[in-house]
């Protein structure tokens, strides 16, 4: 076992871990059953070291598992002084691709190497270490920390240069967060319809119109009436943003990209940051119950 370890880690024996909330915890987990020499440090509690650069300091890779790119870039600026020349910081926040470009340029002052490999998969597949892990940057590096990431996702895609990991992240959770509208407003209109809710989502998820919402997040938060998946809609929110400013950067109209913003900036203002995103049902329910619906 502690040979197969050893292979698995390769060169790479000890790993900063900066953030550790709810997935950071989980994931900071898997790297230590990987048989990872762990140095965490979050600003709230948690981990082995009082401070980021006590955490960064003999490590061979630093993570950073934070709300955004602006938080990933104080993080890493604590980190540094810790931090030897050819080490490599992997952000795997949802950034903006603008902010890893600022943070690449402070970190190639010091001859450190930087990734951007967000993730996919929420906390069910941090917990058992199968995330979908998409990555920007050079593919040498990648190679380098490819045993490190091979222990927190089963799924490893190299998207392009550096920020191409944080943009597909952002398009991915802009699709999310547009079915997350379309799955429960087709609840909302079957439930007023007349239609059982659980056989309309049976039906749906036999047929074309299944997706994430109407596999996962009605049954398991709607349903239970739970709303507590782990993902807060103010994240939900920033990250729907930053596909839009992606959008907007490259000359690009998008309509669609830019209701469904504006459906998620609304539900946020009216819930709160610290609500989870599934109570976008919340919103959207209330919203429906306020407007006088035409008859017939």
């Amino acid at each position: 076992m502690q040979t197969r370890k050893r292979r698995a880690r390769g060169g790479i024996r000890t790993v900063a871990f900066l953030g550790l909330g709810l997935m950071g915890r989980l994931m900071a987990a898997n790297l230590r059953r990987a048989g990872f020499a762990l140095r965490g440090y979050d600003p709230k509690g948690g981990g082995n070291c009082r401070s980021a650069r006590e955490a960064a300091s003999g490590a061979q890779v630093l993570i950073t598992m934070v709300p955004d790119g602006n938080a990933a870039l104080r993080a890493v600026r604590s980190a540094l002084p810790g931090l030897a020349p050819d080490s490599i910081v992997v952000d795997m926040s949802s950034s903006d691709p603008a902010d890893t470009r600022r943070l690449n340029v402070l970190l190639k002052r010091q001859g450190i190497h930087l990734l951007d490999a967000p993730v996919s998969g929420a906390k069910a597949k941090a917990a058992d270490g199968t995330l979908a892990i998409m990555v920007g940057g050079d593919a040498r590096v990648l190679r380098r920390v490819r045993p490190v990431l091979a222990a927190l996702g089963d799924q490893i895609f190299h998207a392009g240069g550096l920020g191409a990991g944080h943009a597909a992240k952002a398009l991915n959770n802009y699709l999310g967060a547009a079915g997350t509208i379309a799955g429960f407003e087709a609840l909302l209109v079957g439930h007023r319809f007349g239609l059982d809710p659980r056989v309309l989502i049976g039906i749906i998820n036999a047929s074309t119109g299944r997706n994430s919402t109407t596999e996962r997040k009605i049954p398991q938060q709607v349903f239970t009436r739970k709303f507590n998946s782990g993902f807060r809609m103010a994240l939900m929110t920033k990250d729907v943003a930053i596909a839009r400013r992606i959008a907007r950067q490259l000359g690009m109209r998008t309509p669609y990209l830019d209701k469904t913003l504006r459906i998620w900036a609304q539900a946020l203002a009216r819930m709160g940051e610290a609500a989870d995103h599934t109570e976008l049902y919340r919103h959207l329910q209330r919203h429906q119950r306020r407007r006088r619906l035409p008859r017939g």
